[in-house]
């Protein structure tokens, strides 16, 4: 009986047909699987316990090597056993090159997640799609065991068509797809990495750190998705026809789009805004939490979270309160009765910032009397506040409850609108009086 060399199933069932289960070489292949894979597994579970609660260069992660040391430790030993014992014996070893390619299809799922994770920083549809991409991993190896992925690929590339000298098939479109795909993803990889390293250099200027990593990922999108469509065979002269056409989108359709990506550039370089500034623009204030291609996050003192586009920071007006210098300068409203001791109050008021680690002491909060009221003097509480991006709302209300109690404590009148009426007779009522 002839088996084809790619059927390493038929080769194994036929093996065992000739030899037995318990023939020697099946028993010595059986038992340097298990050794391999105790090797592996105990092993990997050394380096994990070494390396727990460590940063790993290039901040891969212990997750990572988790989900991938075990099968590539596994993979190498048992094709190292596979070798040794074929140099010895002379012959093929059907059960450890079976179970070879089931570690190396392992491998190959645990690597393509692992990179699916960092590269989309653990979307939800990458977990969602964990599966389905895992099975048709395995669907594929279990094809190539059996012997009948070669006739699978010949249908799939029997349903063709041609267009002008270039001839597509199903295969040759499902090549194409996991080229550019496989292509894409590494390069997103490494600018995730680069991305990684960068932010982490502290001695750069945050926006300068910030245009590389947008500079350096597109870049690689863009040589990723060159180099993959050559790989499929797409003459790139094409190309040319498409960047005509993309052209005159932008100048139509995409113009706002196109002018959002280059202003967001604009903003990074010439250092405008920056992360964390606090800044007033298109009647919204608050605190930059992102900066992307197309827009600014800006998060408001409730919480809400604003896409403000780029094309907005460069053509309105910004108010921006840490340009210069993060501290920004709070007056707080205080009036008081007439009744009262101003000069008392006036000392009285800047004890409240006292012990506040967010309020600088340097320049020292102060007291101002803005007017005299028809209801009381109206004052102003002054004072340096070092981190805006925090928020004012429980700020102030803390400080007025310390007013409320400083007050109450030393007998000071918070006046409330007040009005003297008196009533005078009417001259008739005077002369029946009289």
């Amino acid at each position: 009986m002839v088996i084809e060399q790619h059927n390493l199933l038929a080769k194994l069932i036929q093996d065992i047909n000739e030899y037995g289960v318990f023939h020697p070489q099946f028993l010595i292949q059986g038992a340097l699987l298990l050794i391999c894979w105790s090797g592996a597994y105990w092993f990997s579970r050394s380096l994990l316990k070494q390396y727990h609660g460590q940063t790993v260069k290039w901040k891969v992660g212990e997750d990572g090597i988790r989900r991938v040391l075990f099968p590539v430790l596994a993979l190498i030993l048992v094709s190292f056993a596979n070798l040794v014992l074929h140099l010895i014996e002379g012959r093929t070893n059907s059960l450890l090159r079976v179970a070879n390619l089931l570690m190396l299809a392992m491998v190959n799922i645990r690597i393509l997640v692992y990179l699916l994770r960092l590269a989309f920083d653990g979307s939800d549809w990458v977990k969602q799609s964990e599966k389905y991409i895992a099975g048709s991993i395995w669907v594929a190896y279990v094809l190539y065991v059996v012997g009948i992925l070669p006739e699978v690929m010949e249908v799939l590339d029997s349903l063709s068509f041609n267009a002008g000298p270039i001839h597509i098939s199903v295969l040759t479109v499902i090549q194409g797809l996991l080229s550019v795909g496989v292509t894409l993803l590494l390069a997103m990889w490494v600018g995730r990495l680069l991305e990684q390293r960068l932010m982490s250099a502290s001695l750069m200027d945050m926006n300068v750190r910030v245009v590389l990593v947008k500079v350096m990922r597109s870049l690689l999108i863009v040589l990723a998705v060159l180099a993959s469509l050559a790989m499929v065979g797409i003459d790139l002269t094409v190309l040319s026809v498409f960047g005509g056409a993309l052209g005159v989108g932008l100048g139509f359709g995409l113009q706002k789009i196109a002018s959002n990506y280059v202003s967001g550039f604009i903003i990074l370089l010439d250092r405008s805004v920056k992360l964390g500034d606090v800044i007033a623009v298109d009647n919204r204030q608050g605190v930059i939490s992102k900066l992307t291609s197309r827009y600014v996050v800006l998060k408001a003192p409730d919480g809400t979270e604003s896409l403000v586009p780029n094309e907005t920071l460069i053509t309105s007006t910004v108010v921006n309160n840490s340009y210069y210098e993060r501290s920004i300068w709070i007056g707080l409203p205080v009036q008081i009765a007439y009744s009262s001791d101003l000069e008392m109050v006036m000392k009285l008021l800047p004890t409240v910032t006292l012990g506040n680690e967010r309020i600088l002491q340097d320049p020292a909060p102060g007291v101002m009397i803005l007017a005299f009221a028809d209801n009381g003097i109206n004052l102003t509480l002054g004072f340096w506040l070092k981190d805006p991006e925090n928020g004012q709302g429980g700020l102030r209300s803390d400080l007025y409850l310390k007013i409320w109690q400083l007050f109450k404590q030393h007998g000071i009148e918070i006046p409330y609108p007040r009005r003297d009426i008196t009533i005078l007779p009417s001259p008739a009522a005077q002369h029946s009086v009289s």
